[in-house]
């Protein structure tokens, strides 16, 4: 979605380069292969020196943020993001916690401290907002088939 709509994309991978964790999963890093990985050490993405340039570099101060676990890799760098007053969205369907009592604890603290979360359908409907902008109708369309949104036969 995000490429299909032109959002710039930040990607970030921790300790591959040491061997202690692999690198992005094989269906991302298709669709990413013409985005820079930042490979940190640090747990918090934003404490990594290049990650943060590079979301800054990016304008923005509206940040949709996905991750691999909730209670670190997603919670810890929103609510930085947060504290430097940066909006955070958080599509609570494209991450996971360790289990589901930590997936919701991190959704809650990070809610707390002022991200809005929301799905990936959710977000997806308000990038496509009126079906009359063609151009991005395909991308809206086969993302939300792909996530189970939409069934094939409903377009």
């Amino acid at each position: 979605m995000a490429k299909g709509f032109n959002i710039p994309i930040v990607l970030s991978t921790v300790n591959v380069a040491t061997g202690r964790n692999k690198e992005t999963i094989k269906a991302l890093k298709q669709v990413l292969t013409d985005e820079t990985s930042y490979d940190r050490t640090s747990i918090n993405a934003w404490e990594d020196y290049e990650f943060l340039e590079a979301v800054k570099a990016t304008g923005r101060k509206k940040l949709v943020m996905c991750a691999l676990w909730t209670e670190a890799c997603l919670s810890f760098p929103a609510l930085d993001a947060l504290s430097e007053g940066y909006d955070v969205f958080a599509p609570v369907d494209c991450v996971g916690g360790t289990s589901k009592e930590a997936h919701d604890a991190a959704l809650s603290r990070m809610q707390q401290a002022g991200a809005k979360l929301t799905s990936l359908t959710q977000l997806s409907c308000e990038w496509q907002r009126d079906w009359n902008r063609e151009a991005t109708v395909p991308v809206f369309a086969k993302a939300l088939v792909a996530n189970g949104s939409f069934l094939g036969e409903t377009l």
